[in-house]
């Protein structure tokens, strides 16, 4: 009879515990772009991008202009040049072009003007997004939410179900 009473404790305990291990894990979809999009700063700030791109575009555009008058102009006056005279004027446009690309890779490379302002004026704005979807998702006990419109991916997880730690004990051993 005791060991009954002790077996049906046991059962008791391990299904209480089982149940809160199979908690269901709480799932959230946000589409980052949308909300953006919603923010007047953020507009305000896309629209700032675009302004100082449509210079810097018409900047380059005008340098490029520039070396194609200066290679037509060669072009007409090369049968009356010498040779040195053509060398030297060929390597004042190759240097000018290089120039160009050199002025153009400063403002629209990977780690450009334009991309170090787009990270002055639009970064702030996307961590206090990324802040309120934060407590938005403790408020109400999400345990993921994701980006359904951008290439965030994973926007919150609870720290609960980050199992990092785990790997790499288990790889240390």
């Amino acid at each position: 009879m005791n060991t009954i009473k002790i077996v049906l404790v046991f059962l008791s305990l391990t299904a209480l515990t089982s149940l809160n291990t199979l908690k269901a894990q709480r799932i959230a979809i946000v589409d980052i772009t949308r909300v953006l999009e919603q923010l007047p700063d953020y507009k305000e700030a896309q629209k700032q991008l675009d302004d100082i791109a449509a210079q810097w575009r018409q900047e380059i555009s005008i340098e490029y202009d520039q070396i194609k008058a200066m290679y037509n102009k060669y072009q007409a006056e090369q049968v009356l040049l010498t040779e040195d005279a053509r060398k030297q004027k060929e390597n004042e446009i190759t240097e000018r072009e290089k120039q160009a690309r050199e002025l153009q890779r400063e403002k629209f490379g990977p780690e450009g003007a334009l991309f170090r302002k787009r990270q002055d004026l639009v970064q702030p704005i996307q961590e206090r997004v990324y802040a309120s979807i934060k407590t938005y998702a403790e408020d109400r006990g999400f345990d993921f939410i994701f980006d359904k419109g951008g290439t965030s991916g994973l926007i919150f997880s609870n720290a609960e179900y980050d199992k990092t730690e785990d790997i790499i004990r288990a790889l240390s051993k």
